[in-house]
């Protein structure tokens, strides 16, 4: 196990912000893990604190024994960024942590027009992908958070990422 990110962001990544950035935050998260539905709201205010100095990516890294839904609802997130809306699916499905039976999932591919909830070879090669880079990474349990390639070894709240960014940005 690493405290480095052992897979460099590409193409298929899910990234918000700008190639440039000085900073890159990288989160492996579970749709179900209360932890990242509260690392939702952290990154939302890292973001507009950093500004253009954050680029921030997602991956997924769902733990079906400890949480059955994570999958079907990882690959919806993927059917929506087959559409181009990856970010709102994202966001929509951790508010709705707590509803995310097949129906709920049905209904939220219906708010945002996707003929089904996912599940084609590709999904689930994007989330494979997203799990083995996560274990060669070091990542135990979710959230986990990379800075600039490097494990944030600490508590995922606010003032931790803030400081960790702070360091690595050299303020």
């Amino acid at each position: 196990m690493g405290t480095r990110l052992s897979l460099p962001l590409a193409g298929g990544d899910h990234v918000q912000g700008h190639a440039t950035a000085p900073l890159t935050l990288v989160e492996y998260g579970d749709y179900v893990s209360p932890g990242t539905g509260r690392a939702f709201g952290v990154v939302e205010r890292l973001q507009l604190r950093f500004g253009d100095r954050l680029r921030f990516a997602f991956r997924h890294f769902p733990l079906v024994d400890a949480h059955p839904r994570a999958m079907p609802a990882a690959l919806l997130a993927e059917a929506a960024a087959d559409a181009g809306a990856f970010w709102g699916m994202h966001a929509l499905l951790l508010a709705h942590q707590d509803r995310l039976e097949d129906a709920d999932l049905a209904r939220y591919a219906d708010q945002f027009g996707l003929s089904d909830t996912g599940g084609t070879r590709a999904h689930y090669e994007r989330i494979d992908r997203d799990l083995g880079s996560g274990r060669d990474s070091g990542v135990g349990d979710v959230p986990a958070f990379y800075v600039n390639g490097v494990l944030h070894d600490g508590a995922y709240d606010y003032d931790s990422l803030a400081a960790t960014l702070d360091r690595m940005s050299g303020a």
